[in-house]
């Protein structure tokens, strides 16, 4: 089965990490209330959750994604960019060594999971302010699979801008990223009228996505056979999205 390994939200996720999104009030309360009905999605969608031990003092620790990459058969444990975040990943690391094997990354490389997209075998990765040569370059040894450079513009993360439908079709917003970089898979634009609805989950035969993007889910229906929606627009206002709040572990690879 299945696995999705999450961790709670931090009351002190106000004092987060931003990049591209203005700074406002978040209510941390009402924020937990939604990753646990995030949780409840993903356990509808087949998974059983693990979670990692809180971290109250670690503002963005709820978003686990980016302090680990599975692929190849392993965990490769990130260095995030951001030098507040380093201190997420040893809990993490912990909690995927009773699953799977893991290595880590090492200085100077940086990279967030955020920024790691598979299509397959291949792993699409953005370069952007998080992620650096190094870090791609350890990812590519690591796991000994195809990893190809993404640039991109005006999103925190790779998966702000593209998410995958299925290995052969992605969603993606235009304003970002540019779809031929990813060959010759089908793509599939956001409506314009959400901007940030390209940060999707696909988890079995469902996809994920937040409540906020109606016109976007319609557009994603007919290439997935079910679709999950879940209010997170008070994690979104930590710039966090669908794919940020687990790391999934899947027993076939």
């Amino acid at each position: 089965m299945l696995r999705a390994v999450t961790r709670s939200v931090s009351p002190s996720i106000g004092h987060c990490e931003l990049t591209h999104v203005e700074r406002v009030p978040i209510d941390a309360a009402r924020a937990a209330v939604q990753h646990t009905a995030y949780e409840a999605v993903l356990i509808d969608a087949g998974c059983t959750l693990v979670r990692v031990p809180d971290a109250p003092d670690q503002p963005d620790a709820v978003f686990v994604e980016d302090t680990a990459v599975v692929a190849g058969g392993i965990a490769v444990i990130t260095r995030p960019g951001a030098r507040s975040r380093r201190a997420e990943v040893d809990s993490v690391e912990h909690t995927l060594r009773e699953f799977i094997p893991v290595v880590r990354l090492e200085a100077p490389a940086t990279l967030d999971g955020g920024d790691v997209l598979r299509l397959g075998d291949r792993l699409f990765v953005g370069t952007s302010a998080r992620t650096n040569d190094e870090g791609i370059r350890q990812l590519r040894a690591a796991t000994g699979l195809e990893v190809i450079p993404v640039p991109l513009t005006g999103a925190l993360h790779l998966k702000t801008a593209v998410t995958a439908l299925d290995p052969e079709t992605i969603l993606y917003q235009p304003r970002w990223v540019e779809p031929a970089q990813f060959g010759s898979v089908r793509a599939v634009e956001v409506d314009p009228s959400e901007p940030f609805a390209a940060n999707t989950l696909r988890v079995n035969d469902s996809l994920v996505l937040p409540a906020a993007h109606p016109r976007t889910a319609e557009r994603c229906a007919p290439f997935v056979p079910g679709i999950l929606t879940v209010e997170v627009d008070e994690l979104a206002k930590a710039e966090g999205g669908v794919t940020c709040c687990s790391i999934l572990l899947d027993p076939e690879g």
